[in-house]
C-alpha cells in the first residue's frame, strides 16, 4: 500500500486517502490488553483505533520505540502511505515499469521483481490485473535496530488476475473473479537520514 511510507511520491501521498485506507489513528493514553508505561519524552504512549484495524497489540512496543525516534513518525499517515504504495507497487511490477518500482523498493525486493518481469516478456506475456479494493491493511509488526526502523504491515486484498498473451487472448485468470490475497510486506527508513522515504523491502505470503 505508502513516494508502504515508499520513495518521495509515497511521501507525497501521505496523509492522502485512497478509499481503502483505516481511519487514523493519534497517540492517545492505553494500548488495550498491553501494559502500557505513562507517556514519557522515551517512551511515548500508542494505540490502536478501536476497531483493532491499525496495528496488532503485539506491535505497540515496537511502535513506540519507532516514535521514540522519530517523534515526527505518526502511525495514521504511515497506513494511508502504505495502501497507497501497495497499489503504486502491484502497478508498477503488473505493468513492468522498472524505473517505478527503482522509486520505490529495496535492492533485493528490485531485483526479484525484475527477473520475473524478464521471465514473463520472456514468454510474451502481459499481466492486465486489477487491484478491486484492500480489504484490511494492519500493522503485523515493528522493531528498530539502531537508527533502522522496519515495519511490517498485513494486507488482506482482493486481485482481479489475467496474463494475455502477444496476441491479446487470455492465457489465465478472469477479471470478473477476483481472487483474495494475504500478504505481509516489510518496510524500512534509516531515521538518521533526512530522507523520508520508506521503502518495500521484503514480502511474504501468508495463510
Amino acid at each position: 500500500m505508502i513516494a508502504l511510507f515508499v520513495g518521495l511520491r509515497l511521501y507525497a501521498v501521505l496523509g492522502q486517502r485512497t478509499g481503502h485506507e483505516q481511519q487514523p489513528v493519534t497517540r492517545p493514553d492505553a494500548v488495550p490488553g498491553v501494559a502500557n508505561p505513562p507517556a514519557t519524552a522515551d517512551t511515548p504512549a500508542v494505540t490502536p483505533e478501536q476497531s483493532g484495524m491499525v496495528f496488532d497489540a503485539g506491535a505497540a512496543d515496537g511502535i513506540r520505540a519507532v516514535i521514540a525516534a522519530d517523534p515526527a513518525f505518526d502511525v495514521g499517515r504511515f497506513m494511508d502511505g502504505a495502501q497507497a504504495a501497495y497499489g503504486m507497487i502491484l502497478e508498477a511490477y503488473w505493468k513492468g515499469d522498472k524505473e517505478e518500482l527503482g522509486h520505490l523498493v529495496g535492492p533485493d525486493v528490485k531485483t526479484a521483481f525484475e527477473s520475473a518481469i524478464a521471465e514473463r516478456e520472456a514468454a510474451g506475456h502481459v499481466l492486465d490485473n486489477r487491484l478491486v479494493n484492500i480489504e484490511r491493511a494492519t500493522i503485523d509488526a515493528a522493531r528498530l535496530n539502531g537508527k533502522t526502523a522496519e515495519i511490517d504491515v498485513r494486507f488482506q486484498a482482493f486481485v482481479a488476475a489475467v496474463t494475455r498473451d502477444a496476441e491479446g487472448h487470455v492465457v489465465a485468470g478472469s477479471l470478473s473473479d477476483a481472487v483474495e490475497t494475504n500478504e505481509i510486506w516489510t518496510f524500512r527508513r534509516d531515521l538518521k537520514s533526512g530522507n523520508p522515504n520508506w521503502l518495500l523491502v521484503d514480502t511474504d505470503e501468508v495463510g
